[in-house]
């Protein structure tokens, strides 16, 4: 705070002392107290009270020698040359009656004015303050305090304490970040986030503290260096413990955690429109209600479906949409069979009359077949493993290259296609920088922390011949796995531990949230193309049948599904949240539902007579590669 409160009392002073031979003046307050004492003294010419034994912390200026001439008065100093940022008048007039007001009420002043005069009367000399602020201007030492006026060992340990507290919150405050949607994990609080560990107390809540400013990003960096603990506890838990939850400060390059740090700790989050927020619905909407199509018409097919993760679909479609803004120009995609209809349909365009039709399954006889059509259609198994391309317009005017590759039951065996095909479009298209070409990995929870080529592509993502400039990782984390609960199928707290062997930073979210399932895909995007470096979204989320839609959950997990059976989906909660803010009315959301069943409907009938193209199987894309009938 001395460096920051440097100046206004020694630039008063350096207008008041020169007149004086032995040129002291002491704006200590320790007697009269504030501006009043100091300006009383050179009103009256008395002089200093300073004695040879003093141990005051007190300045001198040089005696000057008496002529006969009186000396001229000094011209007075342009605006333009003055170098204080607090003082906006030098009478001695004005000080008194600001360190009247802010007596009265201290909030009345500026924050700056109110800084300075608690410092004042906390016994800080003027001159002490000017020297400072002149040792922080040139970059000298600041001048050290006597010990009659330095800050108590009291104040000092209160102020270690309370950064070990921030720190804590910055570490481990995700542990206290309301993850899961259904409520039933219970996790041990760390006793580091404990106010008390530190020596406070509910009587020390409306204290204020200094916590100084520093030369780093987030709150800490902000000029206000005094502030309650009530206040600094509400801002680490607003960005820490809400449902995001931050893992970043494991990253060693100071410069990499300081940028996340000034996205997580901003103190004005930035909101979503209403027209955003219409469109998240939208999204929203289609996710939900294509699930719940297929499982009105396909009672007893293996879909693998997505309920439980729907904002997986929107935030993903955020992600494409601030990866064009940012100069990608394609995406490849590698994913598990688990939400891949939905992907296909909602994500990357794929043809709802294809998916349906898929379900029928079997070669079409050669009569029923299109000129130039494919015969084949598949088994039944393998729709949801398929993948397909598509040149996708973006709602801020662009447009993006998606490719989702095909992909088996071995779940992560795609992670290394996927990262070699990009990095084969970033050899061929010359993006020496690799940032026009980018790769999304979707994992299930214990896949990712379960299977080893998961690790080993990891390790391989900043190797020089490997890299392709970082990998967003999003992981649907069903908290159950196949069958089997987290303390039972790993050793550590988060599936996505393992990602931190490559300094990635990760994102929990409460899958629940669709707006911060939103923000946190778009700051993964922005990492990714800001150091080319991997990234992790973890989606905290359930599983709302079986592992397919024929097993029954409530053999293994009876508690968790008689709780899901009664939890309302993200696409209620939203449209509730929408309607009570007054973003939409119930009859807008109604419109919206109906329209996108009618389409749902047509492109149904559409399938009946729908005969599969070439194109559904990439013959035509990929020169010299032969279709299944070819």
């Amino acid at each position: 705070m001395r460096r920051q409160a440097a100046g206004l009392a020694g630039r008063a002073m350096s207008a008041f002392a020169p007149r004086y031979s032995s040129g002291v003046v002491n704006f200590s307050t320790a007697s009269t107290g504030g501006w009043r004492g100091a300006s009383a003294m050179y009103r009256s010419g008395a002089p200093s009270q300073w004695t040879p034994g003093s141990t005051a912390a007190i300045r001198t200026f040089p005696a000057r020698a008496f002529s006969a001439v009186p000396p001229a008065h000094p011209a007075p100093t342009p605006n333009s040359k003055m170098q204080d940022e607090f003082i906006s008048g030098t009478s001695a007039a004005y000080l008194e009656s600001l360190e009247d007001q802010w007596r009265e009420d201290p909030g009345s002043v500026p924050a700056s004015w109110a800084s300075l005069l608690r410092q004042m009367d906390s016994g800080v000399t003027g001159s002490e303050l000017s020297e400072m602020y002149l040792a922080a201007k040139t970059g000298a030492a600041p001048v050290a305090l006597s010990a009659s006026n330095a800050p108590s060992s009291q104040s000092i340990q209160e102020s270690m304490r309370l950064l070990l507290l921030v720190r804590a919150y910055q570490v481990n405050g995700h542990f206290m970040a309301s993850l899961d949607p259904l409520g039933l994990e219970v996790r041990k609080v760390p006793i580091e986030l404990d106010p008390a560990l530190y020596g406070f107390t509910e009587a020390d809540l409306d204290r204020q503290f200094f916590v100084g400013t520093w030369q780093m990003k987030g709150f800490l960096s902000e000029d206000n260096p005094v502030q309650t603990l009530r206040q600094i506890l509400n801002r680490l838990r607003d960005a820490y413990c809400g449902n995001i939850g931050y893992e970043y400060m494991h990253i060693s390059d100071r410069d990499q955690c300081n940028w996340l740090r000034e996205k997580i700790e901003q103190q004005e989050r930035a909101q979503y429109s209403k027209s955003r927020k219409k469109v998240l619905l939208d999204r929203l909407a289609w996710a939900d209600m294509f699930e719940n199509f297929l499982s009105n018409k396909y009672t007893a097919a293996k879909r693998f479906g997505l309920e439980g993760c729907e904002t997986m679909i929107p935030g993903f479609k955020e992600s494409i949409d601030k990866a064009a803004e940012l100069g990608v120009e394609s995406i490849t995609i590698g994913m598990p069979h688990r939400g891949r209809l939905n992907v296909l349909a909602n994500v990357v365009r794929k043809p709802m009359q294809s998916i349906f039709n898929e379900f029928k399954a079997g070669p079409k006889p050669a009569s029923d077949v299109a000129k130039g059509g494919s015969s084949y259609t598949g088994s039944g198994d393998v729709k949801y493993h398929l993948g397909t391309s598509y040149d996708r317009p973006t709602l801020r005017g662009g447009r993006i290259h998606l490719s989702l590759v095909a992909n088996p039951s071995h779940l992560e065996a795609v992670n290394t296609v996927v990262v070699g095909k990009t990095r084969a479009k970033q050899f061929y298209e010359n993006d020496v920088n690799r940032r026009k070409h980018m790769a999304v990995l979707l994992h299930g929870d214990g896949a990712f922390s379960g299977q080893g080529i998961v690790y080993e592509t990891l390790d391989m993502s900043q190797l020089p011949e490997y890299t392709i400039g970082g990998t967003i990782h999003i992981v649907v984390n069903n908290q159950v796995a196949f069958t089997t609960d987290p303390k039972y199928s790993r050793s550590s707290p988060y599936c996505t531990d393992v990602a931190k062997c490559v300094d990635a930073p990760v994102f929990h979210v409460n899958g629940d949230d669709v707006e911060a399932v939103a923000r946190v895909m778009e700051l993964a995007t922005e990492w990714r193309q800001e150091f080319g470096r991997d990234v992790v979204v973890d989606i905290v989320c359930y599983r709302k049948y079986g592992h397919n839609e024929i097993d029954e959950p409530m053999f293994t997990q009876p508690l968790m599904y008689k709780k899901i059976k009664t939890h309302r989906s993200a696409h209620e909660q939203y449209c509730d949240k929408l309607v009570a803010e007054g973003t939409l009315t119930r009859e807008e959301i109604a419109q919206m539902h109906e329209e996108i069943l009618r389409k749902l409907d047509q492109d149904f009938e559409d399938s009946k007579d729908y005969r599969p193209k070439p194109r559904d199987w990439l013959a035509a894309h990929w020169k010299g590669f032969k279709g299944p009938d070819q």
